[in-house]
């Protein structure tokens, strides 16, 4: 989905007729600006994302990941985005859970960058915590840090099994450079709390879906629910998501149990987004 762009003029409480949500951040009082080659874009209400207009931009997923978590953990304190990229997954969450404290990891000192001024932008700095590194690195988080919730989109190419991007950012995003989804899998159960839930953005596909539930299985984890996502209708699914928890939280019967969910709808046959994915939008503070 192509992000909205907007200039950098005092807030404004509509946008082409819908009326923005939610706190109004410092903005341009906080100092951030776009420079060359970037683009500063309507997010979540007022909240506003920096992205490289050649690097890599949020999409559907990103908007998928941080719905279909904070939906399914609607009362999260706490908060960690793995391979957070630019930020975009854990600024929606943290817009949508506003008493949340966040911990986001991404080994991109060029998305870290862009990360940390879109959260000043946004008045994030003193609940959300930006960290550099590769999340497998035990040494990133400490041992002893649970979160409510934890998202990812984890990249779902091996390594040389496709056309890659010549900007890095975009590399990342779809190659497997620093771990697979069982990395995810693995470093979201060693810091889920009691209780906790995960959410996790993976192709769909018979073949793709299948590392999923073994790398939750291989962590301790059972995929309690999943939904299909399909990017217009009448073709197949191509991306689903993942909802995980901790299996020793879970009553034993539950352990292995999934529950599949209809499949969300993007675009109908005519190419008009679906009504359910504009009410998606909406829930997520973003132009329908």
């Amino acid at each position: 989905m192509k992000p909205s762009s907007e200039t950098s003029s005092p807030p404004s409480t509509h946008f082409k007729g819908w009326a923005k949500p939610g706190p109004i951040p410092p903005g341009p009082e906080s100092g951030v600006c776009a420079e060359a080659e970037e683009s500063l874009d309507a997010l979540s209400g007022h909240f506003r994302l920096l992205q490289l207009q050649s690097g890599h931009r949020f999409s559907s997923d990103d908007i998928l990941a941080a719905w279909y978590g904070t939906s399914w953990c609607p009362s999260a304190s706490t908060g960690l985005d793995l391979g957070s990229g630019i930020g975009t997954v854990g600024m929606i969450a943290a817009w949508r859970l506003p008493g949340s404290r966040w911990v986001t990891i991404e080994a991109q000192t060029e998305s870290v960058a862009l990360a940390r001024r879109s959260a000043r932008y946004n008045g994030l700095e003193a609940r959300y915590d930006i960290r550099e590194g590769d999340l497998r690195d035990p040494a990133v988080l400490r041992a002893e840090e649970r979160f409510d919730l934890i998202l990812g989109s984890p990249p779902y190419f091996p390594p040389g099994t496709g056309l890659t991007s010549e900007h890095p950012q975009k590399v990342a995003c779809r190659f497997e450079l620093r771990g697979d989804v069982q990395d995810y899998c693995a470093t979201g159960a060693r810091h889920l709390a009691s209780g906790g839930f995960m959410a996790l953005v993976f192709p769909d596909a018979a073949d793709q879906a299948k590392r999923v539930f073994a790398g939750a299985a291989a962590a301790g984890l059972t995929v309690v629910r999943r939904r299909p996502v399909i990017f217009r209708e009448g073709e197949p699914a191509l991306i689903g998501l993942f909802g995980l928890m901790r299996s020793s939280d879970l009553p034993e019967w539950m352990r292995g149990q999934t529950w599949t969910e209809p499949a969300l709808t993007i675009r109908t046959r005519e190419g008009q987004i679906h009504p359910e994915y504009s009410a998606v939008k909406l829930a997520i503070g973003f132009p329908p």
